[in-house]
Order: C-alpha cells, then structure tokens, then sequence
C-alpha cells in the first residue's frame, strides 16, 4: 500500500552542503497538500548541527531548523552533498546515521552523501554510486563498498545512492515512484517539468552535452514513440521519423539522453506497465500487449529487472490504495 504523510523525511543539511541537492530534496520530499493528488506525500522535517547553517561557498545560510536528534525519529533520512569530503563527518552525525540504519530506516545518499554513509560503515558490501570525478578517490577510501560510478543511482535496499546534481531528482522520483506508484511519480515530475523516468543504469554523463544545432529533435520522435508502445518500434522506423540514419539516430540518443534507442524504449514500456497495472488492468497477458512487452514471461523478466519487484507484487502494492 502507498505510503501517506505520515511517514517522516529528514534532510540533513551541514555546513557547506550543496544548495542544489538541498533544493532538489525539499521540492520532492515536502510541500504543502498537492491539488493534483489529495494528499501531502510525506512528512518533510529538516535538521542540522546549528541553528544558523551556512551552505556552500557561504552564498546563504539556513537557520531556524530542527537539531540532529530529528534523525531519531526519521523513516527517511537523506544525506545531500559535502563538498570537502577529505574532512570527516561530524561523528554525532554517523552516530545518528548508524541508530537509524539498525531500526531499519532508509538511507538516501546524495551525490557525496556517499561518502558520509561509506564512513558510517553503512555500505560494506553494498552498492553504491558517486559523482564520476570522486570515484576513483572513494574507490581508494572504501575498498569494500561495490561502487558503480557510471550510473545515475543505485537502489540497493534501504540504502539508496545517486551520482551529482540532477540524479538527485531521478533518484527522488524513484523514491516517489516505489513509495507511491508511477501516476504519483508522473503528477510529481510534471510539477518539476522533469524527465518523469530516467532508468538509474543510465550513464552519468553523455557524449555531447550539448549537440549541434541540426535542425532535427528528438522531440517528435520520442513523443510519437510514446503513442505507440503498444505497437511494434524498430530503430528503423524511430530514424524514419526523425529523419536521419539509424546510425544517428544512435549517436544522437546517446548525446541528449545518454542511453540507447532499445533501452529507452523498455523503460518507457515498463513505465506503462506500471501505470496499466495501477488502473487496475486485467491480466498480464493484457497489460503486456498494451504496453508493448511482448509475452507475459517476457514482461515479468523485464519487469523485475527495471523495478526490482514481480509484476504481482507490484499490483498488491499499488492497487489497493489508501483512500
């Protein structure tokens, strides 16, 4: 069952935390009740070491927030970045992260956030990603956490991690998505005016960040895309609609979206899947045809893989909502 407001968000902020990441949690995680969906989605509280914060490169300071005891009482805490993560973090701090990881609290670290649960010892033997550029230096810190620094983020139970600066929304929405379901997750991203589902396997980065000016646009295509996952899509018939090779087509994917044309597809399809399955479709032989899946054995492999849980299981979850 989706969760209601009740359940508490801690957002830890430190001196020198980055804005970015502290933004992208607030606007996600709190808010006023939302016209569009009936319901504020969670309890967002706020805390840090003093009552006056200042952020990074002194631009502005928080104050009047909650202390770090607010942690005690957390079902979410999310770590955001530090940038000075050659200084160790508070110790009052990774004793607060340690009580919450042993009462089963979920822990979301944002980009370096990382590096805060890594010193906690929370991630030996787990997965976990960073910014690209702080790889390697993690990888030499925390030899016994499995990183993978090529990925937007990385779900791996109750502790969740993302790369920089915009992951931190793709792995909000995540968050909003397993907790909520995909049409909360969509109502959300439009808010946001942001992708709604970014598959956290992605690449961090792209080829090209910013292409040339050819004239031609995904736009179109990805919009046509999305009216006809029910129907048979080669990357063929994509190119066809965006005028270009299919070699372009490609190499255009991988600049503006850092993905591939088949692997796009899937995580749209999924993404339908999701939403069928939350409007109560019948079967999922009929949610496979609808979506463009394929088989229902097919769907269910798919399925797993994208969202960690079965079909069935999803359907328990989000289809018996609360009122």
């Amino acid at each position: 069952m989706p969760l209601r407001s009740s359940h508490r968000v801690v957002l830890v902020v430190d001196e020198q935390s980055n804005p970015f990441e502290v933004g992208c949690a607030c606007e996600i995680f709190g808010g006023p009740l939302r016209p569009e969906i009936g319901f504020p989605l969670y309890d967002l509280r706020v805390a840090a070491p003093r009552r006056s914060t200042p952020m990074r490169d002194a631009l502005f300071s928080i104050g009047a927030v909650g202390r770090l005891d607010e942690i005690d009482g957390a079902d979410t805490v999310i770590v955001p970045n530090r940038p000075d993560v050659q200084t160790p973090a508070r110790p009052a701090l990774v004793a607060a992260l340690r009580r919450a990881h042993d009462r089963g609290a979920r822990l979301v670290g944002l980009c370096t956030g990382a590096f805060t649960l890594a010193e906690a010892g929370l991630l030996d033997g787990r997965r976990a990603t960073v910014h690209w550029t702080l790889a390697e230096d993690f990888r030499l810190r925390f030899p016994s956490v499995r990183l993978e620094p090529d990925v937007l983020f990385i779900d791996d139970g109750e502790l969740l991690t993302s790369a920089g600066s915009a992951a931190a929304l793709d792995l909000g929405l995540h968050i909003v998505r397993r907790d909520h379901g995909a049409e909360i997750a969509n109502h959300v991203s439009r808010r946001l005016v942001f992708a709604a589902y970014r598959d956290g396997g992605q690449r961090q980065f792209v080829e090209r960040p910013v292409p040339p000016a050819t004239g031609q646009s995904l736009a179109t295509v990805l919009a046509w895309a999305q009216q006809h996952l029910d129907q048979p899509i080669t990357v063929a018939a994509l190119a066809r609609r965006g005028s270009m090779s299919a070699g372009s087509l490609h190499r255009r994917f991988r600049a503006e979206l850092g993905t591939t044309p088949l692997a796009w597809l899937t995580a749209e399809r999924v993404a339908l899947a999701c939403r069928l399955i939350e409007q109560g479709a019948p079967g999922l032989e009929t949610v496979a045809r609808h979506s463009g899946l394929g088989s229902a054995a097919t769907m269910r492999a798919l399925f797993k893989r994208h969202m960690g849980v079965s079909p069935a299981d999803y359907r328990r979850r989000f289809t018996a909502r609360a009122g």
